[in-house]
């Protein structure tokens, strides 16, 4: 079985501060509620994310050789 992959055209970083962005939009719009709890836990899941993406491609981080 051949599986297809396609190399995504944004960095992680740029796709998780759009789902932020989306995320927080989309809570707005919305009265408080458990939905509200389910988007705010997946806004900072997202940020979580992005620490660390960052945190592994710092440039402090290399490879031993």
């Amino acid at each position: 079985m051949e599986l297809f992959r396609c190399k995504p055209t944004e960095t992680l970083d740029a796709r998780l501060t759009d789902d932020v962005g989306r995320l927080l939009e989309e809570m707005r719009m919305l009265p408080p509620a458990r939905y509200h709890e389910t988007l705010l836990r997946q806004v900072r899941q997202d940020e979580i994310a992005r620490q660390i993406d960052a945190w592994i491609s710092s440039p402090g981080l290399r490879a031993p050789t």
